[in-house]
């Protein structure tokens, strides 16, 4: 019989848990739902970094097994902003229209928390996306199939927005929602995985 993971994935994100997978990272899942909405003045990335860690907490707090708990937020950041998930069709609609033809940062922030050694260690990485210019047809589309309603910035690189993205500045993993070297790395270093 195998022994249970002792990396808990603390998402339901199957983004996520697909990039664990294809890191060779066993884990198991345990969701830990919290409160997303940023707090009065705060910046991007200590907004995700506090996210990211409120999750690894919550599970570690709410399950039996695992030791090493990783919690992550994802946002999309344009003129400074927050572009959380659109709460409609329509705010999915001005939030693409908002990324047609700039640059935006994607921050995927991460923690790893240690139950047994109360460590916790976390980050935050930025990548630079470029949009094409989109045309009200094709936001339309993508708006219609669904897919923007749960994303942060209305859009999913692997999830049918591929084709609106012109360029990437920095990791692929952490726009699809965890940057996968920089944590596989953390987790080396914690003793979750051998080197």
């Amino acid at each position: 019989m195998a022994a249970e993971p002792l990396i808990i994935l603390a998402s339901a994100s199957p983004r996520r848990a697909e990039l664990l997978e294809l890191a060779g990272i066993p884990f198991n899942v345990a969701p830990a739902d919290i409160l997303e909405e940023p707090l009065p003045d705060e910046a991007a990335i200590p907004h995700a970094l506090r996210l990211a860690e409120g999750k690894a907490r919550t599970a570690a707090e709410r399950e039996q097994s695992g030791r090493f708990f990783i919690g992550a937020d994802t946002i999309v950041v344009l003129d400074g902003l927050i572009m959380g998930k659109p709460q409609d069709s329509d705010e999915a609609r001005r939030m693409l229209a908002a990324l047609s033809g700039r640059s935006h940062e994607v921050v995927t922030a991460y923690c790893v928390l240690d139950r047994a050694r109360s460590v916790c260690v976390s980050r935050a990485v930025r990548t630079v996306v470029q949009f094409k210019e989109l045309t009200a047809a094709e936001i339309e589309r993508y708006v219609a199939s669904g897919c923007p309603l749960d994303k942060a910035g209305a859009y999913a690189i692997q999830g049918g927005a591929a084709h609106f993205v012109r360029e990437i500045c920095g990791s692929y993993t952490n726009v699809v929602g965890l940057p996968t070297c920089e944590l596989y790395e953390t987790l080396q270093q914690l003793g979750a995985l051998t080197p």
